[in-house]
């Protein structure tokens, strides 16, 4: 890809060190409902948006029954972690690599608005972000394209614009492809390096800061 292009960043999990306290306050809100899952099958889905992720847990059943009242008790566990939740090792400095390119930058995020607030703060990223999405933007979160869609929306730019899509989950990587847009992926979602690359992932990194020291080698050269 030559010339400037705009660079989707996914924030929680892919900037932020926060999977693995999702996956937990997913189970502590659960097991509050009467519903009692396995940790390991709820962090595979983490980065997929709470308005899927019960239904992929356990069927449309299990979003019937607790589906509202589990998301707001999870969205109030997961505020009992964000003082444990920080940036990943060279996060801010992924975000300065871009930009020195010249590219825009959107922050693209289903995360709960209070969450993003937090994580913008830790990655000092207000001034550097051209624009951010949060959970309120959109119906349909990852692994749908319609957060990726609302990303490019915010900049004023048509669907099909030159972007590319920087994220840590195979549900990121998904939705990159369903808006067209090339992936990259970070470790730090948990998953292993051939599921990301059967979605779609076009590079693969340790952290941000590997990511930001090898742009020259991706598609935000």
């Amino acid at each position: 890809m030559t010339g400037s292009a705009i660079a989707v960043l996914d924030i929680d999990g892919t900037l932020i060190d926060s999977n693995y306290h999702h996956a937990l306050a997913w189970y502590r809100a659960l097991r509050q409902v009467g519903e009692v899952w396995p940790v390991w099958r709820l962090h595979r889905l983490i980065g997929m948006g709470g308005d899927q992720l019960l239904t992929a847990l356990g069927g449309e059943d299990l979003e019937r029954r607790v589906g509202d009242e589990a998301r707001e008790r999870q969205g109030k566990e997961a505020d009992a972690l964000l003082d444990e939740m920080a940036p990943l090792p060279g996060a801010r400095d992924l975000l300065l690599a871009i930009k020195d390119r010249g590219h825009r930058l959107v922050l693209a995020s289903s995360a709960q608005q209070r969450h993003v607030d937090v994580f913008l703060d830790k990655l000092d990223a207000r001034d550097l972000a051209d624009a951010w999405t949060t959970s309120a933007d959109v119906d349909a979160s990852k692994p749908a394209p319609d957060l990726l869609h609302m990303a490019l929306h915010k900049l004023g730019v048509p669907a099909d614009a030159p972007s590319v899509m920087v994220g840590d989950s195979v549900w990121d990587v998904k939705a990159a492809g369903h808006a067209g847009m090339p992936a990259i992926v970070v470790r730090s979602g948990g998953f292993g390096d051939d599921e990301l690359r059967d979605a779609g992932a076009v590079a693969i990194f340790d952290t941000p800061g590997d990511l930001a020291a090898a742009l020259d080698d991706t598609p935000l050269a």
